[in-house]
Protein backbone atom coordinates (compact mmCIF):
# COMPACT_ATOMS: atom_id res chain seq x y z
CA UNK A 1 0.00 0.00 0.00
CA UNK A 2 2.91 2.31 1.08
CA UNK A 3 3.12 5.43 2.98
CA UNK A 4 -0.08 7.94 2.34
CA UNK A 5 -1.49 11.01 3.25
CA UNK A 6 -4.56 13.03 2.25
CA UNK A 7 -4.61 15.58 -0.44
CA UNK A 8 -6.47 19.11 -0.29
CA UNK A 9 -9.79 19.77 -1.86
CA UNK A 10 -10.35 22.18 -4.37
CA UNK A 11 -14.05 24.34 -4.39
CA UNK A 12 -15.44 21.67 -1.77
CA UNK A 13 -15.08 18.74 -4.87
CA UNK A 14 -12.67 15.89 -3.31
CA UNK A 15 -10.27 14.48 -6.10
CA UNK A 16 -7.28 12.55 -6.08
CA UNK A 17 -7.36 10.79 -3.21
CA UNK A 18 -6.06 7.33 -2.88
CA UNK A 19 -9.55 5.01 -2.26
CA UNK A 20 -9.52 2.36 -0.10
CA UNK A 21 -12.05 -0.61 -0.71
CA UNK A 22 -12.76 -2.03 3.02
CA UNK A 23 -16.19 -0.68 3.68
CA UNK A 24 -18.02 -1.48 6.79
CA UNK A 25 -21.33 0.59 9.04
CA UNK A 26 -21.03 1.24 12.43
CA UNK A 27 -23.92 -0.64 14.43
CA UNK A 28 -25.24 1.44 16.50
CA UNK A 29 -29.15 2.01 16.80
CA UNK A 30 -30.68 4.91 15.38
CA UNK A 31 -34.17 6.98 17.04
CA UNK A 32 -34.54 9.81 15.28
CA UNK A 33 -34.90 13.41 17.68
CA UNK A 34 -38.02 15.01 17.19
CA UNK A 35 -38.33 18.33 19.14
CA UNK A 36 -42.01 20.39 19.24
CA UNK A 37 -42.34 24.00 20.34
CA UNK A 38 -38.04 23.89 20.73
CA UNK A 39 -37.02 26.27 18.41
CA UNK A 40 -38.82 28.03 15.41
CA UNK A 41 -38.20 26.63 11.87
CA UNK A 42 -34.99 28.25 9.83
CA UNK A 43 -36.39 29.88 6.71
CA UNK A 44 -34.49 31.13 4.28
CA UNK A 45 -34.23 34.57 5.62
CA UNK A 46 -33.33 33.43 9.28
CA UNK A 47 -30.34 31.05 7.76
CA UNK A 48 -28.90 33.98 5.59
CA UNK A 49 -28.62 36.37 8.80
CA UNK A 50 -27.03 33.86 10.91
CA UNK A 51 -24.49 32.30 8.17
CA UNK A 52 -23.56 35.05 6.25
CA UNK A 53 -22.66 34.17 2.64
CA UNK A 54 -21.49 30.88 3.48
CA UNK A 55 -23.41 27.81 1.48
CA UNK A 56 -20.64 24.97 1.61
CA UNK A 57 -18.36 23.68 3.91
CA UNK A 58 -16.08 21.21 3.59
CA UNK A 59 -14.48 19.57 7.21
CA UNK A 60 -11.91 17.29 7.80
CA UNK A 61 -12.60 14.39 10.68
CA UNK A 62 -9.97 12.92 12.08
CA UNK A 63 -9.61 9.06 13.28
CA UNK A 64 -8.30 8.30 16.53
CA UNK A 65 -6.07 5.44 18.40
CA UNK A 66 -6.58 4.07 22.01
CA UNK A 67 -3.58 4.77 24.34
CA UNK A 68 -5.78 2.37 26.77
CA UNK A 69 -8.60 0.33 27.27
CA UNK A 70 -10.11 -1.48 30.32
CA UNK A 71 -13.45 -2.52 31.59
CA UNK A 72 -14.11 -2.08 34.71
CA UNK A 73 -18.17 -3.48 34.60
CA UNK A 74 -21.29 -3.51 33.26
CA UNK A 75 -24.57 -1.50 33.65
CA UNK A 76 -28.07 -2.98 34.09
CA UNK A 77 -28.78 -2.06 30.55
CA UNK A 78 -26.01 -3.84 29.30
CA UNK A 79 -23.42 -1.38 28.34
CA UNK A 80 -19.96 -1.93 29.51
CA UNK A 81 -18.51 0.57 31.82
CA UNK A 82 -15.14 1.57 30.35
CA UNK A 83 -11.50 3.16 31.41
CA UNK A 84 -9.96 4.55 28.17
CA UNK A 85 -7.69 6.95 26.88
CA UNK A 86 -8.21 8.80 23.32
CA UNK A 87 -5.86 10.46 21.30
CA UNK A 88 -6.48 11.94 17.84
CA UNK A 89 -4.06 11.06 15.09
CA UNK A 90 -3.37 13.08 11.69
CA UNK A 91 -5.16 10.48 9.04
CA UNK A 92 -9.04 11.87 8.33
CA UNK A 93 -11.93 11.66 6.19
CA UNK A 94 -13.12 14.42 4.31
CA UNK A 95 -17.00 15.73 4.72
CA UNK A 96 -18.74 18.52 2.40
CA UNK A 97 -21.91 19.57 2.94
CA UNK A 98 -24.14 21.92 1.09
CA UNK A 99 -27.60 23.84 1.19
CA UNK A 100 -29.99 23.10 -1.41
CA UNK A 101 -33.11 24.68 -2.27
CA UNK A 102 -34.75 21.11 -2.41
CA UNK A 103 -35.69 19.85 0.91
CA UNK A 104 -34.13 16.59 2.81
CA UNK A 105 -30.97 14.87 2.39
CA UNK A 106 -28.99 13.63 -0.03
CA UNK A 107 -25.59 12.09 0.97
CA UNK A 108 -22.86 10.48 -1.53
CA UNK A 109 -19.67 8.78 -1.13
CA UNK A 110 -16.61 7.39 -2.83
CA UNK A 111 -17.13 4.35 -1.02
CA UNK A 112 -19.29 2.21 -3.07
CA UNK A 113 -20.86 -0.47 -0.30
CA UNK A 114 -21.28 2.61 2.19
CA UNK A 115 -25.15 3.17 2.71
CA UNK A 116 -26.37 6.59 2.25
CA UNK A 117 -29.30 6.61 4.05
CA UNK A 118 -30.21 6.36 7.81
CA UNK A 119 -27.61 3.48 8.12
CA UNK A 120 -25.12 6.42 7.82
CA UNK A 121 -23.88 8.83 10.95
CA UNK A 122 -23.77 10.93 8.67
CA UNK A 123 -27.06 11.19 7.60
CA UNK A 124 -28.23 10.71 11.04
CA UNK A 125 -26.63 13.39 12.20
CA UNK A 126 -28.21 16.08 9.16
CA UNK A 127 -31.65 14.70 10.28
CA UNK A 128 -31.34 15.12 14.11
CA UNK A 129 -30.48 19.06 13.34
CA UNK A 130 -32.81 19.75 10.81
CA UNK A 131 -35.87 17.80 12.92
CA UNK A 132 -34.76 19.50 16.40
CA UNK A 133 -33.74 23.33 14.34
CA UNK A 134 -37.17 22.52 11.63
CA UNK A 135 -34.04 24.05 8.86
CA UNK A 136 -36.56 23.48 5.69
CA UNK A 137 -33.76 23.71 3.18
CA UNK A 138 -32.04 20.90 2.13
CA UNK A 139 -28.52 19.12 2.34
CA UNK A 140 -26.57 17.79 -0.04
CA UNK A 141 -23.24 15.78 1.41
CA UNK A 142 -20.63 14.49 0.02
CA UNK A 143 -18.32 11.94 2.39
CA UNK A 144 -15.10 10.80 0.89
CA UNK A 145 -13.92 8.14 3.07
CA UNK A 146 -9.80 8.00 3.92
CA UNK A 147 -9.72 6.41 7.39
CA UNK A 148 -10.46 1.99 7.18
CA UNK A 149 -14.02 1.24 8.41
CA UNK A 150 -14.64 -0.96 11.37
CA UNK A 151 -11.39 -1.36 12.53
CA UNK A 152 -11.08 0.39 15.98
CA UNK A 153 -10.60 4.21 14.70
CA UNK A 154 -13.85 6.17 15.03
CA UNK A 155 -14.31 6.56 11.25
CA UNK A 156 -17.98 6.61 11.48
CA UNK A 157 -18.05 8.20 15.22
CA UNK A 158 -15.98 10.98 13.77
CA UNK A 159 -17.80 11.45 10.51
CA UNK A 160 -20.53 12.14 12.57
CA UNK A 161 -18.77 14.76 14.79
CA UNK A 162 -17.92 16.37 11.59
CA UNK A 163 -21.91 16.44 9.96
CA UNK A 164 -22.96 18.05 13.40
CA UNK A 165 -19.98 20.88 13.49
CA UNK A 166 -20.44 21.50 9.77
CA UNK A 167 -24.32 22.00 10.43
CA UNK A 168 -23.85 24.17 13.29
CA UNK A 169 -21.73 26.37 10.95
CA UNK A 170 -23.81 26.22 7.89
CA UNK A 171 -27.35 27.16 9.43
CA UNK A 172 -25.17 29.01 12.15
CA UNK A 173 -27.28 27.26 15.05
CA UNK A 174 -25.17 28.61 17.58
CA UNK A 175 -24.55 25.45 19.55
CA UNK A 176 -21.29 24.81 21.61
CA UNK A 177 -18.80 22.03 21.85
CA UNK A 178 -20.65 21.32 25.10
CA UNK A 179 -24.15 20.95 23.23
CA UNK A 180 -22.85 19.52 20.49
CA UNK A 181 -21.40 16.42 22.49
CA UNK A 182 -25.00 16.09 23.91
CA UNK A 183 -26.15 15.82 20.84
CA UNK A 184 -23.48 13.66 19.20
CA UNK A 185 -24.25 11.33 22.20
CA UNK A 186 -27.45 10.18 20.79
CA UNK A 187 -25.39 8.89 17.99
CA UNK A 188 -23.25 6.54 19.58
CA UNK A 189 -20.55 7.00 22.64
CA UNK A 190 -17.03 7.94 20.48
CA UNK A 191 -19.22 10.86 18.85
CA UNK A 192 -18.58 13.25 21.96
CA UNK A 193 -15.04 12.34 22.46
CA UNK A 194 -14.39 13.12 18.27
CA UNK A 195 -16.50 16.67 18.59
CA UNK A 196 -13.68 17.64 21.06
CA UNK A 197 -10.24 15.96 19.87
CA UNK A 198 -6.68 15.75 21.43
CA UNK A 199 -6.01 13.53 24.36
CA UNK A 200 -9.35 12.46 26.52
CA UNK A 201 -9.91 9.91 29.17
CA UNK A 202 -13.49 8.67 29.05
CA UNK A 203 -15.36 6.80 31.91
CA UNK A 204 -18.63 5.76 31.53
CA UNK A 205 -20.04 4.05 28.40
CA UNK A 206 -17.25 6.89 26.94
CA UNK A 207 -18.96 10.18 27.37
CA UNK A 208 -17.64 11.36 30.67
CA UNK A 209 -14.73 13.07 29.23
CA UNK A 210 -11.74 14.57 31.17
CA UNK A 211 -9.29 16.42 28.75
CA UNK A 212 -5.67 15.09 29.49
CA UNK A 213 -2.26 16.62 28.22
CA UNK A 214 -0.71 16.10 24.63
CA UNK A 215 1.52 12.99 23.97
CA UNK A 216 5.19 14.41 23.21
CA UNK A 217 5.86 14.64 19.61
CA UNK A 218 6.71 10.95 17.94
CA UNK A 219 6.02 8.90 14.54
CA UNK A 220 2.95 6.83 14.78
CA UNK A 221 2.38 3.72 12.43
CA UNK A 222 -0.51 2.38 11.93
CA UNK A 223 -1.52 -0.48 10.49
CA UNK A 224 -5.06 -2.37 9.77
CA UNK A 225 -5.03 -6.02 8.24
CA UNK A 226 -6.98 -7.22 5.55
CA UNK A 227 -9.50 -8.02 8.25
CA UNK A 228 -12.71 -6.38 9.92
CA UNK A 229 -13.62 -6.79 13.32
CA UNK A 230 -17.74 -6.59 14.81
CA UNK A 231 -17.16 -4.30 18.08
CA UNK A 232 -20.46 -6.24 19.40
CA UNK A 233 -18.60 -9.59 18.87
CA UNK A 234 -15.74 -8.28 20.78
CA UNK A 235 -17.56 -7.06 24.00
CA UNK A 236 -20.33 -9.93 23.98
CA UNK A 237 -17.21 -12.74 23.82
CA UNK A 238 -15.32 -10.30 26.66
CA UNK A 239 -17.64 -11.97 29.46
CA UNK A 240 -16.27 -9.95 32.28
CA UNK A 241 -18.67 -10.82 34.66
CA UNK A 242 -17.52 -14.48 34.46
CA UNK A 243 -14.07 -14.26 34.44
CA UNK A 244 -12.79 -13.02 38.18
CA UNK A 245 -10.35 -10.98 39.46
CA UNK A 246 -7.91 -10.07 36.18
CA UNK A 247 -5.20 -7.31 36.02
CA UNK A 248 -6.50 -3.97 35.08
CA UNK A 249 -4.68 -1.72 32.08
CA UNK A 250 -2.23 0.62 34.00
CA UNK A 251 -4.34 3.98 33.26
CA UNK A 252 -2.46 5.72 35.62
CA UNK A 253 0.89 5.12 34.33
CA UNK A 254 -0.25 6.53 30.86
CA UNK A 255 -1.55 9.44 32.28
CA UNK A 256 1.56 10.29 34.70
CA UNK A 257 3.53 9.63 31.12
CA UNK A 258 1.52 11.97 29.88
CA UNK A 259 1.80 14.56 32.61
CA UNK A 260 5.04 14.23 32.37
CA UNK A 261 5.93 14.01 28.98
CA UNK A 262 7.40 11.24 29.11
CA UNK A 263 7.10 9.25 25.90
CA UNK A 264 8.85 6.20 27.20
CA UNK A 265 6.25 5.91 30.47
CA UNK A 266 3.45 6.39 28.22
CA UNK A 267 4.41 3.58 25.74
CA UNK A 268 5.46 1.17 28.61
CA UNK A 269 1.90 1.66 30.45
CA UNK A 270 -0.42 1.11 27.08
CA UNK A 271 -2.63 -1.72 27.13
CA UNK A 272 -6.00 -2.84 25.55
CA UNK A 273 -7.70 -5.52 27.59
CA UNK A 274 -9.92 -6.32 23.90
CA UNK A 275 -7.11 -8.15 22.65
CA UNK A 276 -7.47 -10.98 25.08
CA UNK A 277 -10.53 -11.66 22.92
CA UNK A 278 -9.63 -10.18 19.49
CA UNK A 279 -6.20 -11.59 18.80
CA UNK A 280 -7.26 -14.93 19.57
CA UNK A 281 -9.98 -14.49 16.80
CA UNK A 282 -7.33 -12.84 14.38
CA UNK A 283 -4.15 -14.07 15.20
CA UNK A 284 -2.42 -11.45 12.37
CA UNK A 285 -2.66 -8.91 15.13
CA UNK A 286 0.03 -10.08 17.20
CA UNK A 287 2.10 -10.44 14.13
CA UNK A 288 1.73 -7.23 13.19
CA UNK A 289 2.28 -5.82 16.81
CA UNK A 290 5.78 -8.00 16.76
CA UNK A 291 6.81 -6.43 13.60
CA UNK A 292 6.60 -3.02 14.60
CA UNK A 293 8.24 -3.70 18.60
CA UNK A 294 11.00 -5.81 16.46
CA UNK A 295 11.55 -2.52 14.38
CA UNK A 296 12.11 -0.48 17.07
CA UNK A 297 8.65 0.73 18.35
CA UNK A 298 8.80 1.38 21.55
CA UNK A 299 5.19 -0.06 22.17
CA UNK A 300 2.79 -1.45 20.12
CA UNK A 301 -1.40 -2.03 20.83
CA UNK A 302 -4.63 -2.74 19.20
CA UNK A 303 -6.85 0.07 18.71
CA UNK A 304 -10.32 0.30 20.16
CA UNK A 305 -12.02 -3.53 19.32
CA UNK A 306 -9.53 -3.98 16.58
CA UNK A 307 -8.20 -4.67 13.91
CA UNK A 308 -6.14 -1.80 13.45
CA UNK A 309 -2.67 -1.91 15.39
CA UNK A 310 -0.24 1.16 15.94
CA UNK A 311 3.32 1.37 16.93
CA UNK A 312 4.91 4.70 18.76
CA UNK A 313 8.79 5.07 17.39
CA UNK A 314 10.81 7.73 18.53
CA UNK A 315 12.23 8.52 14.73
CA UNK A 316 10.81 9.01 11.68
CA UNK A 317 13.78 6.28 10.12
CA UNK A 318 12.37 3.74 12.00
CA UNK A 319 8.75 4.03 11.38
CA UNK A 320 9.43 4.18 7.74
CA UNK A 321 10.88 1.00 8.31
CA UNK A 322 8.62 -0.81 9.84
CA UNK A 323 6.19 0.35 7.05
CA UNK A 324 8.47 -1.22 4.67
CA UNK A 325 8.07 -4.77 6.59
CA UNK A 326 4.66 -4.44 6.51
CA UNK A 327 3.61 -3.48 3.23
CA UNK A 328 1.72 -4.87 0.77
CA UNK A 329 -0.18 -7.39 3.01
CA UNK A 330 -1.86 -4.51 5.17
CA UNK A 331 -3.19 -1.10 4.73
CA UNK A 332 -0.05 0.74 6.00
CA UNK A 333 -0.37 4.68 7.14
CA UNK A 334 3.11 6.50 9.15
CA UNK A 335 1.47 9.96 11.22
CA UNK A 336 1.47 11.33 14.19
CA UNK A 337 -0.55 12.32 17.15
CA UNK A 338 -2.66 15.46 16.71
CA UNK A 339 -5.37 17.57 19.00
CA UNK A 340 -7.87 17.81 16.33
CA UNK A 341 -10.64 16.22 15.34
CA UNK A 342 -12.47 18.18 13.18
CA UNK A 343 -11.52 21.08 10.82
Amino acid sequence: MGEVSPVPVRKGLLSGHRIFDIIGVPCIQYTKNRVSGGHAPLTAKRIAKRRGNMKEICLRAYGKINLGIDIVGRRPDGYHEVDMILQTVDLYDWLTLRISRKPGIRLKTNAAYLPCDENNLVYRAIAMLQSEFQIREGVEGYLHKFLPVAAGMGGGSSDAAAALEGMNRLFGLGLTQKQLQERGLRLGADVPFCVAGGTWHAGGIGEKLTRLPAPPACSVVVVKPPVSVSTRYVYENLKIETRGPYPHVNMAGVRAGLAAGNLEQIAGSLGNILEEVTIPAFPVIAQIKSVLEEEGALRALMSGSGPTVFGIFRTEAQAMAACARLMPENRVYRTRFCEKTVE
